[in-house]
C-alpha cells in the first residue's frame, strides 16, 4: 500500500520574478516557472510515483504548474480538485507591491516580521497561522483520508500554504516553520503510516 503524498510549490510566476507580493493576486508562470513545472513531473515519472488524484489552488499559476506536470506524467485526464484552502497566503496591503518600496515605506524590521514571523499578518490579510487555519481542516478531512486509503495524492500549492501543511505533517512549532523554505518547482514525497505519521521523506531534487 502507497499512502503516498507529492506536495509541489508552483513554478516561478511573472511576479516573484518582479519582486512583487502576490498573495491571492494571480499572475502567470514565467518560461523558467514552465520548464520548473515540467520537471516537477518529469522526476515524480522518474521515481515512479503514478499520483491517482490531484489537488490545486483556486489560482492560476498553481493550477498551470499541476497542468504542466501532469502532461509530462502521460496524465493529462486525472481527476483533480481545486480549493482555494489551497491558495498562498492573503498578503492583504503588500498585494502588489515591490518588496522594496514596502521596506521604503514600512521599514526593513517591520516587513521581516509581516514576511517572516509565525502569526503576525500585514494589514488587511494573513499571517501563516491563519493560513493553516484554512490549510489544516482542508488536508485532515479532503487530502489525508485518500492518501490513508492507499492513494497517491499530488498537490500543486504555494510556498505559504504549503509550509503550513508541512508544519502539520512534520509536527513543527511556529518558531520552526518560520525558516523552513520551499522551493519552487521541487517535489516533496511523503511516505505515511497508517496512523498518519511520516514512515519516509524524500526531496526528488536530481
Amino acid at each position: 500500500m502507497s499512502r503516498t503524498l507529492i506536495l509541489v510549490r508552483h513554478g516561478q510566476s511573472e511576479w516573484n520574478l518582479k519582486n512583487l507580493f502576490t498573495g491571492w493576486k494571480d499572475p502567470d508562470l514565467t518560461d523558467k516557472g514552465v520548464e520548473e513545472a515540467r520537471t516537477a513531473g518529469r522526476r515524480i515519472k522518474a521515481a515512479g510515483l503514478t499520483p491517482d488524484i490531484a489537488f490545486t489552488s483556486a489560482l492560476s499559476r498553481a493550477q498551470r504548474t499541476l497542468t504542466l506536470m501532469l502532461e509530462e506524467l502521460g496524465q493529462e485526464g486525472l481527476g483533480t480538485i481545486r480549493n482555494a484552502a489551497l491558495n498562498e497566503r492573503d498578503y492583504g496591503d503588500l498585494s502588489g507591491l515591490n518588496k522594496d518600496d514596502a521596506r521604503a515605506k514600512w521599514g526593513e524590521e517591520q516587513v521581516h516580521i509581516w514576511r517572516r514571523s509565525y502569526d503576525t499578518p500585514p494589514p488587511g490579510g494573513e499571517s501563516l497561522k491563519d493560513t493553516g487555519a484554512r490549510v489544516w481542516p482542508y488536508y485532515i478531512h479532503d487530502l489525508q483520508p485518500k492518501v490513508l486509503a492507499g492513494g497517491t495524492v499530488l498537490v500543486a500549492a504555494h510556498g505559504n500554504s504549503l509550509r503550513a501543511l508541512v508544519m502539520a505533517l512534520e509536527g513543527l512549532s511556529g518558531e520552526e516553520i518560520v525558516g523552513h523554505e520551499i522551493a519552487t518547482g521541487l517535489p516533496i514525497v511523503y511516505e505515511l503510516n497508517n496512523d498518519s505519521t511520516i514512515a519516509k521523506k524524500t526531496v526528488l531534487d536530481a
